[in-house]
């Protein structure tokens, strides 16, 4: 870790912070929208489209994530910026610290869930590594935490949007500036 905080994210932080955004947030709402459709058309084409695609990018997610955790553990983050009350920085943490978590438990029980079903099957006729024995039950219970956890990792995204707006739009105090350049 380094000694002395960077001025700012680098390019690459920003990048990062960007396009995991990018590709989580449809995530929720994509993922509830094709259990339903799942469960009402005993999975058609579109149905196992959709849940092809969300287990690549689930996938895709998680080792963006672990590069950026990697990035932010040598390169570090810059200091909170001067202006936010004890609270704001206790919540800041925890947001980012639920995040984070969320970031890799979510694409982990996703990959366990699939593994369990067995569904594993990816973009471009790959497939996942069984991380886990078959086990329908075990399934079962992994996909409700994948969604319970994801529910709340949705939670958290409202909280940071939302307190990123209110510095933007309301305290200007530049916060925001730190991920826009």
């Amino acid at each position: 870790m380094p000694n002395v905080a960077p001025a700012a994210y680098s390019p690459l932080q920003k990048a990062l912070h960007w396009v995991i955004a990018f590709l989580v947030i449809p995530m929720i709402p994509i993922g509830i929208y094709m259990v339903n459709r799942g469960a009402t058309t005993n999975f058609d084409a579109l149905t196992n489209t959709l849940y092809t695609w969300h287990k690549s990018i689930g996938f895709l997610v998680l080792w963006l994530v672990a590069l950026r955790i990697v990035i932010r553990i040598r390169r570090g983050a810059p200091a909170p910026v001067a202006t936010l009350t004890p609270v704001e920085r206790f919540m800041s943490n925890f947001v980012h610290l639920a995040l984070y978590a969320a970031l890799i438990a979510v694409p982990l029980l996703g990959w366990a869930g699939a593994s369990a079903y067995p569904a594993r099957g990816i973009l471009f006729g790959l497939s996942l590594p069984p991380i886990l024995p078959v086990n329908s039950d075990l399934a079962g219970k992994i996909f409700g935490l994948h969604k319970f956890v994801a529910i709340l990792m949705g939670l958290a995204i409202i909280a940071h949007v939302g307190a990123a707006m209110m510095h933007w739009l309301i305290k200007k105090d530049g916060v925001m500036k730190r991920m826009l350049g």
